[in-house]
């Protein structure tokens, strides 16, 4: 470690035994262990310090359940469209769909049988049935799933290889691994810190943005662009506050980690953006901060967005007639298309007048682009050596006016809130009205999880859980509020996970990222400094 053994390693391991996840999940629950699964399962925790005022904290519960296995599950024609990536297209449809498809299996040999899928409520969302699904088989070994799912494959139908231990049920025996960062403001001395490496169209790894700034160690932080087709790749889809800075405006009421630098602040906050340029006797409102004109990831924007303006996860909203701002931190060039930008000095003049738009920004300038008839607007106002002021500012859930945080990452949903597991998927976007193959996949299903949160001691506790793999089975939204209740944390919320999940110490991943290519490049992260 960067600081030897002889001054500050503290090393333990304890045995413990915890509650199930349907028990209580307050402060007696919390000397027991994690609530996940069944009462009477080993349980180890490893204490170590890295610095002075942040610890580390390794939890493994469980062992291998013998009645979990690999299952063969098969895409249901009619039921929806456009899944979460970690369940197969239409996953999850009524029993009409699945029990046709059940029938059509047994045309071709196999023996399906027909599940119903069920989902605990939370705080905005009722849960119960979200429909039915179709599987095949049962093994021990993946070889043998695999070999029945070329089988299926061949046969004409879609389905993918799932490990039963994924689904979320609550008499599963694990195993789990959890990993947990603690920072003590009254012991910390160093810096937390959001990074998001050299600029913001840009990813990169955890590791890398950690070793960059020669952090004691890190996790990953908000959602972020993935698909060129969505954005710019790497640009946070939601609020990005780095040194004070607002960055990336908010996807409009979703929840985000705020924390300040010598991390004696910190909570979970709900912030709404608005934007806007004036100019030679005119105003004219933003639509966003540093992002590709006319997509909105995420969404949760202007009135005009189509299909929503409300938070949608995982889709990208769309508004052909757009004003965007940007400043030199989004890339080496702003993005280039139809439309208009005019390049701003640090006087907020207007020193060139871009048509189309895009192109470098000099050292300190920034600009605005304008897209469909919100080019006409702004191309009347861009006239050059004229100033231009672009302002924005925040309120909070109650609609008043709010500082900007000298640090914010995006997340979702909502995972405790004073003190108690408060989960929203249906106010932050997780819900899908007509899909619920999104819902099971991305929410009650298991997978990685990246956690952010606050104790009643006022420390900060950075989260990371290992997922998508038999020697860790990951949690599902609900499994997430209830570990993070136990681990006493006031308010929490999740933030990125799946293959972006990853937690970095002393220059090294100390998890183990999901993705079949190793640790995903990201969007930004938060970072421990000495």
């Amino acid at each position: 470690m960067r600081f030897g053994p002889e001054k500050f390693a503290v090393v333990a391991a304890i045995a413990l035994v915890a509650g199930t996840v349907g028990g209580p999940t307050a402060a007696a629950e919390r000397d027991h262990g994690l609530p996940l699964g069944p009462r009477g399962l080993p349980e180890t925790r490893a204490v170590e310090t890295l610095q002075p005022g942040v610890t580390l904290t390794t939890i493994v519960r469980g062992e291998s359940d013998p009645a979990d296995g690999w299952t063969v599950e098969v895409a249901v024609p009619g039921g929806g469209d456009d899944p979460d990536p970690d369940a197969p297209p239409t996953a999850v449809a009524d029993r009409t769909h699945a029990d046709a498809l059940a029938g059509a299996l047994s045309g071709k040999g196999f023996a399906a049988r027909v599940e119903d899928v069920t989902t605990p409520a939370v705080a905005d969302f009722a849960g119960g049935s979200l429909g039915f699904r179709v599987r095949i088989g049962l093994d021990a070994d993946k070889a043998a799933a695999n070999a029945l799912l070329a089988r299926v494959r061949a046969a004409g139908f879609t389905a993918s290889a799932v490990f039963t231990g994924w689904d979320g049920a609550s008499t599963d025996r694990g195993p789990w691994r959890v990993q947990v960062l603690t920072i003590d403001p009254k012991k910390f001395h160093g810096d937390l810190v959001g990074d998001f490496g050299p600029d913001i169209e840009r990813r990169e790894t955890t590791s890398v943005l950690a070793g960059a700034r020669k952090a004691t160690a890190g996790v990953n932080a908000g959602f972020f662009v993935f698909d060129p087709a969505a954005g710019a790749p790497g640009d946070p889809a939601g609020l990005g506050v780095y040194g004070g800075r607002l960055l990336s405006e908010s996807t409009n009421g979703r929840p985000v980690f705020t924390f300040t630098a010598d991390a004696r602040h910190a909570g979970v906050d709900r912030y709404s953006w608005t934007g806007k340029v004036s100019g030679r006797g005119t105003t004219l409102a933003l639509d966003g901060i540093n992002r590709v004109p006319g997509l909105v990831r995420n969404c949760g924007g202007t009135d005009d967005d189509r299909p929503t303006s409300h938070p949608l996860h995982d889709t990208t909203c769309t508004d052909p007639d757009e004003l965007v701002a940007f400043t030199a931190d989004y890339g080496t060039s702003t993005p280039a298309g139809p439309g208009v930008e005019a390049v701003l000095d640090r006087q907020g003049r207007v020193t060139e007048v871009r048509e189309p738009r895009g192109g470098a920004l000099p050292a300190g300038a920034r600009s605005v682009q304008g897209t469909g008839t919100e080019a006409e607007a702004l191309r009347a106002m861009a006239v050059p050596g004229a100033r231009l002021a672009v302002s924005g500012h925040l309120t909070d859930e109650r609609g008043r006016p709010a500082r900007i945080p000298q640090m914010a990452v995006n997340g979702g949903p909502e995972l405790v809130r004073d003190g108690r597991p408060h989960v929203t998927p249906q106010a932050d976007g997780m819900v899908r009205p007509g899909d619920p193959s999104f819902y099971y996949g991305w929410a009650a299903k298991r997978n990685p999880r990246t956690i952010a949160g606050v104790d009643g001691h006022g420390r900060i506790m950075l989260a990371t859980v290992d997922g998508r793999a038999v020697d860790s089975l990951g949690l599902s939204i609900a499994e997430s509020a209830a570990v993070a209740d136990s681990l006493g944390m006031e308010s929490a919320v999740n933030l990125d996970g799946g293959g972006s999940t990853t937690m970095v110490v002393d220059d090294k991943v100390i998890n183990h990222p999901s993705d079949a290519a190793g640790e995903r490049p990201v969007g930004d992260a938060v970072l421990v400094l000495p």
